[in-house]
């Protein structure tokens, strides 16, 4: 017996937790995911329709097969050679066309399936993308992910087929129920024998089960969380000659998981045996009793073949019945995590009424004015900070980590938004913008860390302008100082490279990323960290072609080389909550000259 049909056997447990959810007046949270599922099925109510009316066709078809058949035996056995032809004939029809329904069915739910699971899963999709930065930091990407395929693919595989399966399986328990208690009232009541006992024995079967299939994912979780941060660490294990050692941690995780698998297995085993013997328990009681009724007269051959066949359809049916109810639930919950995310609160966007070309042709200055800021309730990041960067500047941001200045960067991409004080945009013609998501599209960014993805150079950089020419391109990588490698590829720009850059070192992988910055062509240009691997030569040519390439270009740099303060306007300092300026004495620099 499969796993699944196990819980579905045991699935009468979850009434239980539907009458708690009824007490403690949570059903209606249970309801309302439901509400919210169906939601997505609106479109294809025509298609769900005709799901249950062929589902219910073919379980109709079915009964008439089942019957042709018994009668097909009578004939048979009375030797009434005539209607032989008549009774084969509608019990191989009925069988074909039963068949032919299912596998209609069976395609149409796969499709819609796909089309609900496509939906729901690009709406979240987009909802993670356009979240508030702080609501969205709640979730772990582990956990995202977990949502947006396991969760997703939930709802969508009960979306549609869950209220046709419940009709189908409802109409075929009564009319399989009824046709056997047309012919013999006791039958259909030992057909039914095994339903009190499974009702009885759920609640405990149920909780064993979750117990060790808890126990079995927490371990297998563990163990995949382990070979993941090996192969992302690889390097450093590999450094550190820790081999051998990780590969002992393996086998000791791997010797956990199986342990627990055997204990279920295990388990598996008990319950399997236990189920058998009921299951033959009421499977000889109703051979038996049809015996019975052969030997007294009361039936023929054919009514004893219906009797045993339908006995173990109506048991099979009642259980994918109570099967429903932890469908019912499992749905529910997926649907509430996935809600979550899609209820999660939309970053605010006010957008300039032009193109920054238009609106600003003498560039942008980015300006903080008596900003404070913290995560949740922690202590504040910043305290009346204020900032100013003009067109055609180098503005540095210095200062020890986790001082501030990733989140002075948050402030200026409008990722967080001040709690109090100002962070806006102001143009040479004195309009002011404040910064959020709406005037994001007037930066180019470059982080720290390799965020170099998997493809090819040019996709890469066309990730920021779509339709760039490879001239574009070319010329953005020139001015990164990134086109004397790029050249040298196999392919050029049409090289592949792996995820995060493998095959390129730290620093090619910044020049792309500057390159890709460069491409986009935006007036204000942020620089976290982006120029840390390269040599200062390299470093200098690189600052030097941003300057030049757009003298008008707005450029903020974090950093804490000398050999990039040399080049900047001023230079900032972040520590202990505070921005101050600093003079060319303090920050150890002369007088800025490119």
């Amino acid at each position: 017996m499969k796993k699944r049909d196990r819980e579905n056997l045991f699935g009468s447990a979850a009434l239980g937790t539907l009458a708690r959810r009824w007490r403690e007046g949570t059903l209606g949270e249970v309801l309302e995911d439901w509400r919210w599922i169906l939601g997505y099925t609106k479109r294809y109510r025509r298609a769900v329709a005709c799901y249950a009316v062929l589902g219910v066709a073919s379980a109709s078809l079915g009964l008439v097969s089942a019957v042709a058949g018994k009668y097909a035996i009578d004939v048979i056995t009375g030797r009434q050679v005539s209607r032989v032809g008549a009774m084969a004939a509608l019990m191989v029809g009925a069988a074909l066309v039963s068949l032919a329904l299912r596998s209609l069915v069976s395609r149409a739910s796969a499709r819609i399936n796909l089309c609900v699971n496509n939906d729901i899963q690009a709406a979240v999709f987009d909802s993670v993308l356009n979240a508030d930065y702080l609501e969205l930091n709640r979730f772990s990407s582990g956990d995202l992910l977990n949502r947006l395929n396991g969760d997703v693919g939930t709802v969508a595989a009960n979306a549609v087929s869950y209220l046709p399966n419940l009709i189908v399986g409802l109409y075929t328990f009564c009319a399989t129920f009824l046709v056997i208690l047309h012919y013999d009232a006791v039958m259909a009541l030992i057909a039914l024998g095994s339903a009190p006992f499974l009702l009885l024995a759920s609640r405990y079967l149920m909780k064993r089960m979750r117990r060790h299939n808890q126990e079995v994912r927490e371990i297998t979780s563990g163990l995949m969380t382990f070979e993941a941060e090996t192969f992302y660490n690889l390097d450093t294990f590999k450094s550190f000659g820790l081999a051998e050692r990780r590969g002992r941690d393996l086998r000791t995780k791997q010797e956990e998981y199986r342990d627990a698998s055997l204990r279920y297995n295990l388990f598996t085993i008990q319950t399997d045996a236990a189920l058998s013997l009921l299951g033959l328990a009421v499977q000889f009681t109703a051979f038996g009793y049809c015996l019975y009724l052969l030997w007294s007269g009361r039936i023929a051959f054919g009514t004893m073949t219906l009797f045993l066949s339908q006995s173990g359809k109506l048991s099979t049916t009642f259980n994918s019945l109570a099967g429903a109810v932890p469908t019912f639930l499992s749905s529910s919950v997926a649907a509430h995590r996935i809600r979550e995310l899609t209820q999660l609160r939309r970053e605010p966007r006010v957008c300039p009424d032009s193109r920054p070309e238009e609106e600003a042709p003498g560039g942008f200055e980015v300006c903080l004015r008596q900003v404070s800021f913290r995560y949740g309730g922690q202590t504040p990041v910043m305290a009346e900070a204020d900032f100013l960067a003009r067109p055609g500047e180098i503005v540095s941001l210095v200062g020890p980590s986790g001082e501030g200045k990733t989140t002075m960067i948050r402030l200026m991409l409008g990722l967080v938004r001040p709690e109090e004080g100002r962070a806006f945009l102001r143009t040479a013609g004195g309009g002011e913008t404040e910064l959020n998501a709406g005037t994001r599209h007037l930066f180019s960014y470059v982080p720290q860390g390799n965020t170099i993805l998997s493809g090819t150079i040019a996709e890469n950089l066309r990730l920021v302008k779509e339709g760039a020419t490879d001239g574009e391109i070319e010329a953005a990588l020139r001015l990164a100082c990134a086109w004397e490698f790029v050249s040298g590829m196999p392919g050029g720009i049409h090289a592949a490279v792996g995820e995060r850059g493998r095959g390129l070192s730290e620093g090619q992988a910044q020049r792309l990323a500057i390159a890709r910055a460069v491409l986009r062509d935006a007036p204000i240009l942020l620089l976290d960290e982006a120029t840390s691997a390269l040599d200062e030569a390299t470093e200098r040519r690189v600052l030097r072609n941003l300057a030049e390439s757009r003298p008008r270009r707005t450029c903020i740099v974090t950093t804490h080389r000398p050999s990039v303060l040399n080049l900047c306007r001023r230079v900032y300092r972040v520590t202990d909550g505070r921005v101050e300026e600093l003079t060319p004495e303090e920050s150890g620099r002369p007088a800025m000259e490119l």
